[in-house]
């Protein structure tokens, strides 16, 4: 979540999409050719954690609203999925259909099944609450990664602002659920977290830092080789199939395998929390921006 916000604006809804022209840079011919980004729905209040599943559909949440939204990749139409989502943030789907959420309302780890009903997976790391579990990624052969920043909420009641953790980290949780784990304790503030589709790499953003880096994963779930990626934060992330890593915060920032900037999509909003590739074919970019949602076609197919 957009850790400079405080109060959320509320806008009308738009009715249909609407194309803007602002000038993409594009080093590598990664966007389709004569694409524009597309708003597709305003009227929410803050949008974050998109997350698709195996159909190309794209859940994303409203979090002051409490709720999930789902953008269906065919219709083009957006519809809710799930009210009282606990102040889901971050989400990822598992393979199974599981829609696994940071949920943080009392600082917790659900799960959604297709029906919307939630499970609570996690309440707290050796007996004291999260900050507030922020972003997540789920690895193909299993376990969760996830980070877990403090951003005091005004929801919060009976809390206060400080933090019961020692740090700000992030953390594992095994495919079995029956550990969990810091795998990362030296970052000011971790938000938007993705790997590679073969697990062999998780890029973490130390917002706090203004900076991302590089983890080797061991098949523990723990992380080595500590590596300054780029010197940029980020809130949310994707990947693509050419290995190029997408940031956001000021629109969406593409960088290369190489942590070396190749491309640059403005987005009409003071804040752009996150981004995922979305469609049967994962070639529809999906960017939730403050109180709108928009995408974008690209030439680069995501990895799921």
């Amino acid at each position: 979540m957009n850790p400079i916000k405080s109060t959320f604006c509320i806008a009308a809804l738009l009715i249909g999409t609407q194309a803007f022209s602002q000038e993409i840079e594009d080093k590598k011919g990664i966007v389709a050719k004569n694409a524009q980004l597309v708003k597709v729905q305003d009227g929410f209040e803050f949008t974050e954690g998109p997350a698709v599943n195996r159909f190309g559909d794209v859940y994303f949440t409203d979090q002051p609203n409490n709720r999930i939204h789902k953008w269906n990749a065919i219709s083009n139409e957006v519809s809710v999925f799930k009210e009282d989502a606990g102040r889901s943030n971050g989400m990822y789907f598992m393979l199974d259909g599981t829609l696994v959420a940071c949920a943080d309302n009392k600082n917790e780890l659900w799960a959604f099944d297709t029906d919307g009903n939630p499970e609570v997976w996690i309440t707290a790391f050796k007996g004291k609450k999260l900050n507030g579990p922020n972003d997540l990624w789920i690895r193909p052969r299993g376990g969760i990664y996830f980070t877990d920043p403090l951003y005091p909420r005004p929801y919060w009641e009976g809390r206060g602002d400080e933090s019961e953790q020692e740090g700000q980290d992030v953390y594992f949780l095994s495919a079995d659920r029956t550990e969990l784990f810091k795998v990362a304790d030296d970052l000011v503030k971790p938000n938007g977290i993705v790997g590679t589709p073969d697990s062999k790499y998780l890029f973490v953003s130390d917002i706090g830092a203004k900076k991302t880096y590089k983890y080797e994963v061991r098949e523990d779930g723990y992380l080595i080789n500590k590596t300054l990626f780029c010197e940029m934060g980020s809130d949310g992330m994707a990947i693509d199939d050419r290995g190029n890593v997408y940031l956001t915060g000021d629109g969406v920032t593409v960088f290369n395998r190489n942590g070396e900037q190749i491309a640059h999509i403005p987005v009409p909003a003071k804040w752009t929390a996150n981004v995922v590739f979305g469609a049967l074919d994962r070639k529809t970019l999906f960017i939730t921006a403050m109180d709108a949602v928009y995408t974008l076609q690209m030439k680069t197919r995501g990895v799921w």
